[in-house]
């Protein structure tokens, strides 16, 4: 009986070996200076934080959280960051942080103005969107063989592999902001002679800011899930801590390390849930 394992076998798997073994040798130089640059900025950032004392650069947090958010949220900050600092962790939560804000602004460099560009322009967002979807659909695991490939062991193929699996939701929201603008105001824009790029900044952002600011926010929490997957290609950070804490059935380390991660995490999604809020606020 005629079965499709009777059909010959494309090679695949063997293809995309070949591609990736090209792009190394081909590009080797180029992936090497990402590389250093990506480190560089990680280490760079965790250095500066270092220097500042663990007390006082918790004070510092809170009162960004307070000024950037509600005086709960920087409460929420001053303590779970004190406890962080209490339990030990504060080096790998710096790391770990330093991860995060790298691979966010670089999903917000490139994510932003990729949405930009799809929501003015129907073929670009019918491109874009598969893309996305592969993006959002593929699991995390197999980002990191080929940034192990290109990027080799450490802190950078866990920066790449989170800006590959946040960057979605900045482009997707952007994309929808800027498409939820009402129409009448864009024809009124258009009846008083606005050009496309003054229609774009006067109007059509401004407007779509809160939407976008949704969006960069699930990029964050979405950077921050990545923390343990990019421990296993040895990213420091909190991640590292729960990863070890996992391998050597180590309950108590790995809930500790967890504590401090969902700390992290509170914090960076109440600030950023309350930006838009606290400006509109200011602003009355």
């Amino acid at each position: 009986m005629f079965s499709m394992s009777d059909l010959p076998r494309i090679p695949f798997a063997d293809y995309i070996d070949q591609f990736v073994d090209w792009l190394t040798l081909t590009f080797g130089g180029f992936f090497d200076g990402i590389t250093n640059g990506l480190a560089g900025t990680v280490n760079g950032i965790v250095a500066a934080l270092g220097v500042i004392p663990s007390i006082i650069l918790t004070l510092i947090f809170a009162g960004i959280a307070w000024w950037i958010s509600t005086r709960g949220v920087a409460l929420f900050t001053l303590i779970g960051f004190l406890l962080i600092d209490y339990l030990g962790y504060w080096q790998p939560m710096l790391q770990t942080l330093a991860l995060v804000l790298t691979a966010v602004v670089i999903s917000i460099v490139i994510g932003v103005p990729i949405g930009i560009w799809a929501s003015q322009k129907e073929t670009v967002r019918k491109i874009v969107t598969p893309i996305l979807d592969l993006m959002q659909t593929m699991p995390a695991f197999v980002y990191l063989l080929p940034a192990l490939f290109f990027f080799k062991i450490g802190v950078v193929p866990g920066v790449v592999a989170s800006v590959i699996f946040s960057m979605p939701p900045t482009i997707r929201m952007t994309i929808l902001g800027i498409k939820q603008v009402p129409s009448d105001l864009i024809e009124a824009t258009e009846a008083f002679g606005s050009t496309t790029f003054q229609r774009l900044f006067k109007v059509q952002l401004p407007l779509a800011t809160k939407t976008i600011l949704a969006g960069i926010n699930q990029s964050i929490m979405l950077a921050l899930s990545m923390v343990v997957i990019a421990a296993m290609v040895g990213a420091p950070g909190l991640g590292s801590e729960v990863y070890s804490a996992v391998t050597q059935l180590k309950t108590g380390i790995g809930f500790e390390a967890g504590i401090a991660i969902v700390i992290v995490a509170i914090t960076l999604d109440r600030i950023t849930q309350n930006i838009k809020t606290k400006k509109t606020r200011g602003n009355a």
